[in-house]
C-alpha cells in the first residue's frame, strides 16, 4: 500500500469510521451528541464542541494548502469561534466537519509519494508527512479530552436525575 493512501486511512480512522487505536473515533463520539452537551462548560475546561471545532480548523487549514492555497490558520486563532446555540448549528457544524475531513483525506490519498518528504510551505514547519502524522496525532490527544468530559457530563446529569 502507497503510503498516502495508509496516512489518509490513519487520518479517516480518527475523525470518520476507525476504532483501531482509540476504539472510537469524532464521528462515533460526536454524530448524535446533542448540542446542549456539546457546548456544556465543565470547571475551566474547553467544552466538547469548541475542541471539535478547533480541530476542524487545523483540518481545514492543511485542506486549503493541499488545494493550492496558503496556509492561513494560525495557533492564537485556534479556539476561536462563534457559540454553537441550536442543534441545527451543530448538526451544520457536524456535517461540515465530517466533509471537509472526507476531503482532506482524499487529497492525502492523491498525494504523490515523494511529496511527502517536501517541505510543507515553510521549512519551519517541516514536511508534509510530519503535518499529516501531527494533525493525526493532535486529533488522538483531543479526542481523547473530548470523551472524558463527555463522561464526566453524563455522570453529573445522572447524579442530578437521581436527586
Amino acid at each position: 500500500m502507497k503510503s498516502t493512501i495508509a496516512l489518509a486511512n490513519r487520518f479517516r480512522e480518527i475523525i470518520l469510521n476507525g476504532t483501531w487505536v482509540a476504539n472510537t473515533n469524532y464521528k462515533d463520539q460526536l454524530e448524535n451528541l446533542d448540542w446542549k452537551i456539546a457546548v456544556s462548560k465543565i470547571d475551566s475546561l474547553n467544552t466538547i464542541a469548541l475542541l471539535a471545532q478547533h480541530v476542524h480548523y487545523f483540518v481545514n487549514g492543511i485542506k486549503n494548502v493541499f488545494n493550492g492555497g496558503n496556509l492561513e490558520i494560525r495557533d492564537k486563532h485556534s479556539f476561536d469561534f462563534s457559540e454553537i446555540r441550536s442543534q441545527s448549528e451543530w448538526k451544520y457544524f457536524l456535517s461540515k466537519f465530517w466533509e471537509d475531513s472526507e476531503h482532506l483525506a482524499k487529497l492525502i490519498a492523491q498525494l504523490p509519494e515523494e511529496k511527502l518528504n517536501q517541505e510543507f510551505v515553510d521549512v519551519k514547519y517541516g514536511t508534509y508527512k510530519r503535518n499529516i502524522d501531527g494533525l493525526i496525532e493532535h486529533s488522538y490527544y483531543h479526542l481523547g479530552q473530548i470523551v472524558l468530559i463527555k463522561k464526566i457530563i453524563v455522570a453529573k446529569q445522572g447524579i442530578k436525575n437521581k436527586l
